[in-house]
């Protein structure tokens, strides 16, 4: 298998070099025309899920809601692929210039960076999304998505390669895995020389395995065990509905909250209107000992509680004395993601906000936030959880590097 990796990153360095050639209006135009092909491929798009929803078995809801794709969902994916056409290009921009005292002209422009490799599980919109990322910016990409939605990803690449196909574009622009095995996964880690970076997208345990592994360099993305801090100046309405929207609007995500940290002067009073809150949603709440307390229904959490993220109508409670015990707390358990503090108290605010170590960091609103979409970046890659190169949702100018041009007339160094 590591034979037909080399090639396909070959085949993938040889596509990359086509693509850094377009213009932004070519590579619009072929966007607009693969939003298209997937609204005509839909049946056979959803024929394909429903083969892969059969294999499902066994499968955690939260999971199964990810793979799932029907009409409205292609849909949603479609309309993705025509925002990024509506983005500015990054390729080519010039972020500064300057003349040296050899009298050289330097400029620091924006470049594709080659060939991305990604390896993600269940969401098969991260296979459009990846390719219409990439390909704006002018990389190829090889993707190695999940077994369980193996016969999707493929079909969804199809629909792409017919595109690139009819309109001469080197169709190994987009090339996926049909090996979905560990080894073959391990081999595309190892595939340095070909694929210039690599994402990981998926549960705590694939992102570690990427980066505890791979070769090729890794932009870390994020599992997400987000906390909602409420302090003890928070309105109480306030704290219920941004954990409600946080924790119930899509559990399975990795910007969904999984753990609530409250001021204890606060938390006999607001506790039972949370807890109120969650139950028409079924949210099972653990809690430390003085949460039971408070709340003498609700199962303990154990020290393993306050590292996992869910993915699931589950949420941890944590009783704090002071907005310090809290943030040591997050900064401890958190995955570097995404955090919010709830509350009136300016100076609170700040400090947390400048104190906890995470990629998003919010005041007084929801973590679900935390998205490209959201953050007008339009459909993302991914959400960085490290702090080189990119953190955070990234878009467009994160899958960019940048080279230096410097033009003379004649200079030699002394």
């Amino acid at each position: 298998m590591m034979d037909d990796l080399i090639t396909m990153g070959q085949q993938a360095q040889q596509a990359a070099q086509q693509l850094s050639q377009l213009s932004t209006s070519q590579k619009n135009h072929i966007l607009k025309l693969v939003a298209q092909s997937l609204r005509k491929h839909t049946d056979e798009i959803v024929e394909k899920n429903n083969q892969d929803l059969g294999n499902a078995d066994g499968l955690a809801s939260s999971f199964v809601d990810r793979l799932t794709l029907d009409d409205e969902r292609i849909e949603q994916i479609a309309v993705g692929v025509e925002q990024v056409v509506a983005l500015q290009d990054p390729i080519g921009d010039i972020d500064k210039g300057w003349k040296t005292e050899d009298d050289l002209y330097i400029t620091k422009q924006r470049v594709p960076l080659g060939v991305i490799g990604m390896i993600y599980e269940a969401r098969p919109n991260v296979t459009v999304d990846a390719f219409a990322l990439t390909f704006k910016t002018g990389n190829a990409v090889i993707l190695r998505g999940g077994k369980e939605a193996l016969l999707t990803n493929i079909q969804l690449v199809e629909a792409i390669k017919e595109v690139l196909r009819d309109n001469d574009i080197d169709e190994n622009a987009v090339q996926i895995l049909h090996d979905t095995s560990h080894k073959t996964a391990n081999e595309m880690m190892s595939l340095t020389g070909y694929i210039d970076v690599l994402i990981p997208r998926g549960s705590a345990r694939l992102i570690k395995t990427v980066v505890e592994n791979a070769k090729v360099p890794v932009i870390e993305t994020g599992a997400g065990n987000c906390h909602i801090y409420v302090d003890e100046f928070a309105q109480a309405q306030m704290a219920a509905d941004i954990i409600v929207n946080a924790k119930t609007q899509r559990p399975s995500v990795c910007n969904a909250a999984e753990k609530i940290v409250i001021h204890s002067s606060v938390a006999e009073q607001f506790l039972p209107i949370i807890a109120a809150a969650l139950k028409p949603y079924n949210v099972e709440l653990r809690g430390d000992e003085r949460a039971r307390a408070i709340l003498p229904d609700i199962n303990v959490a154990t020290e393993e509680d306050w590292g996992t993220e869910y993915t699931d109508y589950i949420m941890a409670v944590k009783v704090v004395d002071s907005l310090d015990e809290a943030i040591e707390h997050i900064n401890k358990y958190n995955t570097k993601h995404s955090e919010s503090i709830i509350t009136d108290n300016y100076a609170n605010s700040e400090k947390f906000l400048q104190r906890i170590d995470a990629a998003c960091v919010y005041v007084n609103a929801s973590t679900r936030f935390t998205d490209g979409f959201k953050f007008g970046f339009g459909a993302e890659i991914g959400i960085s959880t490290q702090k080189l190169h990119a953190r955070g949702p990234m878009g467009l100018n994160e899958l960019t590097s940048t080279k230096y041009l410097i033009r003379g007339n004649g200079q030699i160094r002394e």
